[in-house]
């Protein structure tokens, strides 16, 4: 199945956080999305591996997703590698998107901002032909994504373009509260108490939506960094 957008997540809820309105934004206007998570959260202090699988496939539901695969790499200890980057290259291959969100360049937790620059890398190398591999047993063809944006997370970074996700924020906050295990819900389940497990934290994610939207005159939206100039056809189209 060839996608639209193509979401590189480094943990399980990293895009829920990040850019899950901008997610069901484009399906509703009838594009083709997936994730592909690396990690499957198992450091987390609250929940499991397999409490994480499921919540991930309940948020998917919720976002109506096209895919979503989990390439279980170790989490907290993966790294920038020909190894790992072939696998991501796999999927970049397999999909075949147009767009590419990834996790922040930089950010409070480390593996961000070192997934950050594992997709941009492996988005490259996705596209030379001499980078071979092999899926299902057939040789892949070489594909780059046209467009890599990261998506912005914990730490504020300023954004170089912000989308309004106005009419999606209560299914934003319905995919997020689908890791009930990791964020704060009142009916979650008991843990110990963590960084994101407050309400105070979840009421930051909600506030740095309507700073973002208040940015462009709207209401919710979500910010996204690019690497290299961003170029439009009409400067009508600006906002």
């Amino acid at each position: 199945m060839k996608l639209d957008i193509l979401v590189l997540a480094v943990h399980p809820d990293d895009a829920e956080l990040g850019c899950s309105g901008t997610i069901l934004k484009y399906i509703a206007e009838g594009k083709k999305v997936g994730i592909i998570d690396f990690t499957r959260g198992e450091l987390g202090t609250r929940g499991t591996a397999e409490t994480r699988d499921q919540e991930a496939a309940e948020s998917a539901k919720i976002l109506g997703l096209h895919a979503r695969e989990n390439l279980r790499f170790r989490d907290g200890f993966f790294v920038n590698d020909e190894k790992h980057q072939l696998e991501i290259i796999k999927m970049i291959r397999k999909y075949q998107p147009e767009l590419v969100l990834t996790n922040a360049l930089q950010d409070r937790h480390p593996d961000h901002g070192r997934g950050g620059d594992l997709a941009n890398d492996a988005c490259f190398y996705s596209g030379l032909s001499k980078v071979e591999t092999i899926i299902e047993g057939k040789k892949q063809k070489a594909w780059r994504p046209s467009l890599i944006l990261q998506y912005i997370q914990d730490h504020y970074i300023k954004p170089d373009i912000i989308i309004d996700i106005t009419p999606y924020i209560e299914k934003k906050i319905a995919c997020i509260q689908a890791f009930k295990t990791q964020f704060y819900n009142p009916d979650q389940e008991e843990g110990p108490e963590t960084y994101i497990s407050s309400p105070e934290f979840f009421d930051s994610v909600v506030g740095r939506a309507r700073e973002m939207g208040k940015s462009i005159g709207t209401t919710y939206a979500e910010g996204f960094t690019s690497r290299k100039l961003l170029g439009v056809n009409s400067l009508f189209d600006l906002k």
